[in-house]
C-alpha cells in the first residue's frame, strides 16, 4: 500500500510518500507543492495540477489530509480550507481513500505527545524513515500524516482480524 500524506498550505503544500507492508513503513517520495498566481483563484489552480501531477507519477492507493484548526485569524482559517479542499479535490478525483486526522492526532501518533512542534516532529520522521532528506518542514508534516494513517489503517486491520477470528 502507498500512502499520501498532504499537508494544506496556500502557499506550500506539503506531500510525502510512504509504502506500507505489514508493520514496515518506508520512504517513497516528498515535496512541497508552491503555489504561483497573482490571485487567489491561479494559486488554488497551481497547487491542484501540481498535486495531480505528483499523483500520477507516484500512484498512492491511499490519502490522508490534516484537517484545518480554527485559529484567531478567520481569513486566514479560510484560505487554508480552501487548500485543504484542493487537497480532498484532487485525491478524490483520483480515486483514492481519505482519511482526516486532526493536528494533535498526528502529532501523537508520530511524537507520541499531541502538542509536539516542527523540529520534534521532523526528528521523529526521521527516526521512523532512515535516510529520509526531508524537502522542508511542510514535507515533514505531511510525512506525519502519511505514518498516522499507516497507523490507523493498521489498527483497523487488526480488529477486523481479530473481530473474524472470534466471530469463526
Amino acid at each position: 500500500m502507498r500512502v499520501l500524506g498532504i499537508d494544506p498550505g496556500l502557499r506550500n503544500m506539503g506531500w510525502g510518500l510512504i509504502d506500507v507492508a505489514g508493520s514496515r513503513i518506508t520512504h517513497v517520495a516528498n515535496g512541497i507543492a508552491h503555489s504561483t498566481g497573482d490571485d487567489l483563484a491561479m494559486r488554488l489552480l497551481s497547487l491542484h495540477d501540481q498535486l495531480a501531477a505528483m499523483i500520477a507519477l507516484h500512484r498512492p492507493t491511499q490519502a490522508a489530509v490534516e484537517q484545518t484548526f480554527v485559529n484567531k485569524d478567520g481569513v486566514g482559517t479560510l484560505k487554508l480550507g480552501q487548500a485543504r479542499g484542493i487537497a480532498l479535490l484532487v485525491t478524490a478525483q483520483a480515486g483514492l481513500t481519505i482519511g482526516e486526522y486532526a493536528p494533535n492526532a498526528i502529532k501523537k501518533a508520530v511524537v507520541g505527545v499531541g502538542h509536539a512542534d516542527k523540529v520534534q516532529i521532523a526528528h521523529m520522521v526521521k527516526l521512523q524513515l532512515p535516510g529520509v532528506k526531508l524537502a522542508g518542514p511542510d514535507a515533514a508534516d505531511a510525512l506525519a500524516i502519511a505514518i498516522c494513517h499507516a497507523h490507523h489503517l493498521q489498527s483497523a486491520n487488526r480488529l477486523n482480524a481479530a473481530l473474524a477470528k472470534a466471530s469463526a
